[in-house]
């Protein structure tokens, strides 16, 4: 069952498409149709069985396939989307949208706090997981898609690896979070990120993790005692000036469409523009936290630039002593990091651009 609804979701475009309709029955209809099943068995009623094809369902089925496909339809997306999505990938979008159909990998970042990447990667593969190390992000292995039980190994129980995607852990390295500093992850969720830049801190300084919802907070306790990161502190209404503020923003999540095929179908017009408010409000709390010669970070898992590029101009337009500080200049000055598809002024991840889940980070500071 769970195997058919992803199928269904996978491919809801170019099932509503045949369908003509977008109704949940239609759409299981024309996912059987692309697995070539018997519809006419399938749907043949009886006690067990769903109701036979309506007069209107059947019409569908025996209509010739539409010659033309609308881009949206190519693409699986959503159709109010096809504008911002070309802006983004101009022409490489069908391939990013077929990356983005794709089955994402599990990456996992080795906590520097107590293990190192070698050594994790080679008790996972002692262990017969298929572990390697990913192209970009130092902390980072991979595992192919589909494995399953990471979170029961002995290695994750004792706090040597967490569950984060490269561009998330790329995101962290631009931080540049050193030892000894102040700071502040505002919208922190369960705390990924926080426990990366503690690593990256050596244990050394202070991290406000803070997040509106204390259910969320809640989760860090037990994680940072697990990664054995003592700096971070949580709350809900953080104070002072930091060297650092962090602000992985609520959105879309447009960027991992391919771990959640069902985000893109639930996200409409309205549910963007209340994203937009939030990400606005948060840019411009960030700024008032910040310290003189700090970083202020942007970041979120989209790949839509109306809640990339277009927040960090609106907010520059409001905060015109900001300026933007190349993604690049910071990354080619972090020791032991490769060159890096998809950075420039910011950072701008893909699946088919970088192998990785869609990411943006963007770093702001005060002239």
């Amino acid at each position: 069952m769970a195997a058919r609804v992803f199928a269904v979701y996978r491919q809801r475009a170019h099932c509503a498409w045949r369908m003509n309709s977008e109704e949940p029955r239609s759409l299981v209809i024309a996912s059987l149709l692309a697995d070539k099943e018997d519809i006419a068995v399938l749907f043949a009623g009886g006690a067990h069985g769903p109701a036979p094809l309506s007069a209107s369902e059947a019409q569908a089925l025996a209509a010739a396939p539409k010659d033309k496909l609308p881009l949206w339809v190519q693409g699986e997306f959503p159709r109010f989307l096809e504008n911002d999505l070309r802006l983004r990938f101009g022409d490489a979008l069908l391939a990013e949208m077929a990356a983005m159909q794709q089955r994402a990998p599990i990456d996992l970042r080795v906590n520097t706090l107590k293990a190192d990447r070698a050594g994790v990667g080679e008790a996972l593969r002692a262990d017969g997981w298929s572990a390697e190390p990913v192209p970009y992000a130092s902390t980072g292995l991979r595992i192919p898609a589909g494995a399953s039980g990471l979170e029961r190994s002995a290695l994750f129980l004792e706090g040597a690896f967490e569950f984060q995607d490269e561009a998330a852990q790329i995101a962290c390295a631009l931080c540049d979070a050193q030892p000894g500093m102040r700071v502040c992850d505002l919208a922190a969720g369960a705390g990924g990120k926080s426990l990366a830049l503690a690593a990256t801190m050596r244990n050394r300084g202070q991290i406000i993790a803070s997040d509106i919802a204390p259910a969320r907070l809640a989760q860090i306790a037990p994680r940072a005692a697990r990664a054995g990161a003592t700096i971070i502190r949580t709350t809900m209404t953080p104070d002072g000036r930091f060297d650092r503020v962090l602000i992985d923003a609520p959105c879309s999540g447009s960027g991992t469409w391919r771990r959640q095929p069902d985000q893109k179908w639930r996200l409409t017009q309205e549910r963007l523009a209340e994203f937009l408010r939030v990400q606005d409000a948060l840019l411009d709390q960030g700024a008032r936290f910040l310290a003189p010669g700090g970083r202020l970070m942007y970041a979120t898992c989209s790949v839509l630039p109306q809640e990339n590029e277009r927040r960090i101009a609106a907010f520059r337009a409001r905060h015109p002593h900001f300026t933007v500080m190349s993604a690049a200049s910071v990354w080619n000055h972090l020791p032991a990091h490769p060159p890096l598809n998809g950075i420039g002024e910011f950072f701008q991840a893909s699946p088919y651009m970088t192998q990785t889940d869609g990411f943006f980070t963007a770093i702001l500071t005060r002239g």
